[in-house]
């Protein structure tokens, strides 16, 4: 009898173990793989048209709420953001419909605005001592999802560079366009933004990388100035193992000073389907670098 406990506890030892090393190898495999990523996100990189932001050229023309907007978020003859980086915290809601299932996790976040594109690279602890790494990206025109089991087991890896509505590419630049509230002189026109006026406290704005472009409704925090919303009306949604065109909606808040630039510490984004509103992500950024123009 007690040689039996003796070797089921041998054995308890060992599955710990392997699970800890494979834990670590996927982990070291991950990052191998998100260097990857970013050196070709950095490997793109164009140098920017405008050094520095210019309100007497930037402004005029501009629909009213926009020109508050960067009278309220930039401080005139600053630093065009060429490149920022970000570490968040916050919960991911895995359920699609139903009850909601909140996990935690963490992130980093490298953005470069010419060429536009991200590499998200998050860790979800679905349980103790079990992740799942994802990878979420606009790399040099190509989108990319890859969420895997201990970075070893691929959940899925959607990757594609077709502008077409509704493809990976197309979604993940309408991410890089959303959040730019992060790093906001991308949103100038000498950065390529075309805007368009919708009311007094909303307007539209266009962004193209290539033949990938993204229209997206900015609302304005009629207090602030600063941007309150950001709407898509059509984006890419995986239901089941289909894509259904939803409209998705990301949320701004906790403004801050970071570099002369007011900009949002929290956040949350949702999909606005007929059922109602699906909030997915909720995060706050606990640190926030930018790079200038070189």
């Amino acid at each position: 009898m007690v040689l039996w406990i003796e070797w089921i506890a041998v054995a308890i030892v060992g599955l710990v173990v392997l699970f800890a090393a494979l834990s670590a190898f996927g982990a070291w495999r991950w990052s191998v793989a998100t260097r990857a990523l970013t050196d070709r996100l950095e490997a793109a990189r164009l140098p920017l048209v405008t050094a520095r932001y210019n309100a007497a050229r930037e402004l005029g023309g501009l629909p009213p709420p926009v020109q508050r907007f960067f009278r309220a978020a930039l401080t005139d003859g600053q630093p065009i953001v060429a490149a920022a980086s970000l570490a968040h915290r916050g919960s991911f809601n895995l359920a699609a419909e139903g009850p909601d299932r909140w996990i935690p996790f963490t992130s980093t976040q490298r953005i470069t605005t010419r060429r536009p594109g991200f590499v998200w690279d998050a860790r979800m602890a679905m349980g103790p001592g079990l992740a799942v790494h994802v990878h979420d990206a606009y790399v040099a025109g190509e989108g990319i999802l890859h969420p895997a089991v201990l970075g070893l087991v691929s959940l899925t890896d959607l990757r594609g560079s077709s502008p077409e509505p509704g493809g990976v590419a197309q979604g993940e630049f309408m991410r890089y366009v959303a959040e730019a509230a992060w790093y906001p002189t991308a949103l100038l026109p000498s950065q390529g933004a075309r805007w368009a006026a919708v009311d007094e406290h909303a307007a539209q704005v266009t962004l193209a990388d290539g033949t990938v472009s993204a229209t997206l409704l900015f609302r304005f925090d009629p207090r602030t100035g600063l941007i309150d919303s950001v709407r898509a009306e059509a984006r890419g949604r995986m239901v089941g193992k289909g894509v259904v065109m939803t409209p998705w909606q990301g949320r701004w808040s906790d403004y801050a000073v970071r570099d002369g630039m007011r900009v949002p510490m929290s956040g949350e984004v949702a999909w606005l389907t007929p059922a109602g509103r699906r909030t997915y992500w909720r995060g706050q950024v606990t640190r926030i670098d930018f790079t200038s123009a070189r």
